[in-house]
């Protein structure tokens, strides 16, 4: 019988291999990794059309029907996260493949990261930067604003939102919240996850700086529209470390051209962001590639857990199964 073959894709920074003990399954297939983004459908496709099981990194490659039906050897994807908006499991179901995800690791990366692009932001550290490696100083920059006294605006208050919160307030900054799930809290509740309740109109119009956190479903896209945007103060800072599709991009390129506000992005409609895209020749937004998640302890998390998937499908096994 065949050895079979395993791909790692979406291996952008070409750690697969080295944060977690890939020798067991080496032992008993073969793999081989996939470092860049893809070019289109048809290159996925035709790259991956002999491998028996596709190792993915969280969303960064869909997998709709159309392409599952294009690679007739797969018998598993090891599927790291546990939640997906990018892969048909129905699809998979009904070809005989199996999915498994992995568990969620303990991890507030994105919520840091969100932190890290308010401070980027709010002091233009990208542009001074890029000052010094030019040879000159202050010239050009925009003065700075704190985030001492400030008002920061949580949309949507899990885990990470929470967290923001908290280091909103270790910054002493006025820190609110509005999520949909929020509305059914009292405001005694509210009070007890250290924020205070607003509605969205008043958090949008009256925060100095607004943050995301929400998980994206047909519910929450399009959270941020148009009026939302119009309505947040002049110079009032947006960041976005969760989806891309929670703003509507249209609308959010309207405002930005207008100067009244500032964006941190790090996540889009499209990924990677095209390279000829009019948000990356905007002065007043600071772009990050997805690097929300992206931190060492997350990817071995994944890995460890996803090797364990593959050794247990190989044993006939299956663990972590996905349903939706």
């Amino acid at each position: 019988m065949a050895r079979p073959s395993i791909a790692i894709i979406d291996d952008y920074q070409q750690t697969a291999l080295t944060l977690a003990d890939w020798s067991a399954v080496e032992a008993r297939a073969d793999v081989t990794t996939f470092h860049r983004p893809w070019r289109d459908e048809d290159e996925i496709a035709a790259t991956l059309a002999p491998f028996d099981i596709i190792v993915l990194m969280r969303e960064r490659t869909p997998f709709p029907a159309r392409l599952v039906a294009r690679l007739p050897r797969l018998k598993m994807i090891a599927m790291t996260g546990f939640r997906t908006t990018t892969l048909d499991a129905k699809a998979c179901r009904a070809r005989g493949i199996t999915v498994c995800h992995t568990t969620n690791p303990d991890s507030y990366a994105a919520a840091e990261l969100a932190v890290g692009l308010m401070l980027a932001g709010l002091r233009s550290i990208p542009a001074g930067q890029a000052n010094m490696r030019r040879g000159g100083w202050q010239e050009g920059l925009p003065i700075g604003l704190p985030l001492h006294g400030k008002r920061l605006g949580i949309v949507g208050l899990g885990k990470l939102g929470t967290r923001v919160g908290r280091v909103g307030k270790a910054f002493d900054m006025d820190v609110v919240a509005w999520s949909a799930e929020l509305d059914a809290l009292s405001d005694d509740a509210a009070a007890a996850l250290e924020v205070r309740r607003v509605g969205k109109s008043e958090l949008f119009s009256t925060a100095d700086v607004v943050s995301l956190h929400l998980v994206l479903s047909a519910r929450s896209r399009h959270t941020v529209t148009r009026r939302e945007l119009e309505a947040m103060k002049p110079g009032a800072l947006l960041v976005n470390a969760a989806r891309g599709p929670l703003i509507d991009e249209a609308a959010l390129l309207d405002v930005l051209r207008q100067g009244r506000i500032r964006a941190c992005l790090d996540v889009y409609d499209t990924e990677p962001l095209p390279a000829d895209h009019p948000l990356r020749s905007l002065p007043n937004v600071i772009l990050t590639p997805h690097l929300g998640f992206v931190v060492a302890d997350v990817y071995a998390h994944y890995y460890r857990d996803s090797i364990e998937n593959i050794l247990a499908f190989l044993n006939g096994r299956p663990i972590r199964v996905f349903e939706e």
